[in-house]
């Protein structure tokens, strides 16, 4: 069953379409035992919460529903953050983290032969498709997938496949499909949907997932101010649907610029991100529209370290955030990055190799930290006074003193392209 809805309604109406879509998913299906598998926290304003939160409600008194967040590297989400976003009436004893050093099986491999052809011969390494063992547990009659189509800057454009091949993937897929995108350039993929890490993954989806019974729920949305518009849902198992979807987030999600930006300022909501591994999504979302010689300021109040994960924190802190061609050489010399793919891949896709200057107000890390991995330092409370988020609009701002910069006020949503540094 493929069901498509491409509507923006707010309430009651919107309400009742959403309900009346996932009611309709559900037809015909003999469940026992359900499991959802939701993104966390970092995707607040991908409607997911919302639609996990109905799949339960509909759901609860038949049959027997556990919740397992997309985590992939990210921390495991804490009760608070559960109820934030599910709702306060899911059990929080419903969630499951997802451990990606751990809690995984392999169901297969990519293998080198394809990956070199993808690659145009950059990488010659087979990739080990692993995920975690719930995916793959016969007790569950249905796996319902949800999550947001958004450009993404290692695969090109987030979901479908991936939200169980890196959300819930192991250690092995995670990295060398991060390395694979890093090599390959993400400004090459970004807002594009047949790259190659996408080719791997519908490799893995064809090969390995196609006979286990997931539903992909799929959503494309847009903020004003703190509301979030759902403009689109899509609820199926066919590409097909993920292709609708790209197509739409592609008309709504990427904001193609006529030149290049002097000056950017990102705010990072700290319900959100509260590591540069999350937060540098203000690089990866804007590097195509800043010109060289620019400047990006990222306002961050909630960021409190680099990495999810302690040893990915250790390693950015080791080596910093240094350009591509200064990691790919680290890499080469050394095995702590060799064995850490994802974390070499997230070095090179934070620096934006000296091509404009990256500025990081934070007042949770000190100025050697953030100096320390090659970010430029602003003390928060003093960027704020200059650059106050309550009185800024998305996109151009005129400043009391006459200054112009660009205003972006969540970089998960999209993509800030000029037509003189992207190439469609």
């Amino acid at each position: 069953m493929n069901i498509s809805v491409k509507a923006r309604e707010n309430g009651s109406i919107l309400e009742k379409k959403l309900l009346d879509a996932l009611k309709k998913s559900l037809i015909g299906r003999k469940l026992s035992k359900v499991l959802l598998i939701p993104p966390d926290l970092t995707r607040f304003h991908s409607y997911a919460g919302k639609i996990t939160n109905a799949y339960y409600n509909l759901l609860k008194d038949s049959c027997h529903i556990d919740i397992m967040p997309a985590l992939g590297t990210h921390d495991a989400m804490t009760r608070e953050e559960c109820a934030e976003f599910f709702g306060s009436d899911i059990p929080y004893e419903a969630i499951i983290a997802h451990n990606w050093r751990e809690d995984v099986v392999k169901i297969g491999e990519i293998p080198s032969e394809f990956v070199e052809h993808i690659s145009e011969g950059l990488i010659d390494f087979p990739v080990d498709v692993e995920v975690n063992k719930r995916i793959v547990d016969s007790s569950y009659d249905l796996i319902i997938s949800i999550g947001q189509v958004v450009p993404h800057e290692v695969v090109g454009m987030a979901n479908y496949s991936k939200n169980l091949l890196v959300g819930c993937g192991g250690s092995t897929i995670i990295n060398k499909s991060h390395f694979l995108g890093a090599v390959y350039g993400m400004e090459r993929m970004m807002g594009k949907d047949h790259t190659p890490v996408r080719k791997a993954f519908d490799y893995a989806e064809e090969h390995f997932l196609s006979k286990l019974p997931i539903l992909y729920v799929l959503t494309v949305t847009t903020t004003e101010g703190d509301n979030v518009n759902l403009e689109g849902l899509f609820i199926g198992r066919k590409r097909k649907l993920f292709e609708e979807a790209v197509d739409l987030s592609r008309e709504k999600n990427l904001i193609s610029l006529e030149k290049p930006l002097k000056k950017v300022v990102v705010y990072l909501d700290p319900r959100e991100f509260r590591s540069t591994w999350l937060g540098n999504k203000a690089i990866y979302r804007t590097r195509m529209a800043i010109e060289d010689g620019g400047e990006l300021i990222i306002l961050a109040p909630g960021v409190v370290k680099f990495g999810e994960d302690e040893q990915i924190d250790k390693l950015i802190r080791k080596y910093g955030y240094i350009g591509k061609m200064n990691i790919l050489g680290e890499y080469k010399a050394n095995e702590d990055l060799k064995e850490n793919l994802s974390a070499a891949a997230h070095l090179i896709h934070g620096s934006s190799d000296d091509r404009f200057c990256i500025t990081y107000a934070v007042e949770k890390l000190s100025c050697e930290e953030i100096e320390g991995v090659n970010f430029k330092y602003a003390p928060l409370q003093e960027a704020i006074k200059k650059y106050n988020p309550q009185f800024l609009k998305d996109g151009f701002n005129i400043l009391e003193d006459g200054e112009e910069i660009f205003y972006i006020s969540n970089p998960a949503l999209g993509l800030w392209t000029s037509k003189d540094l992207f190439e469609d």
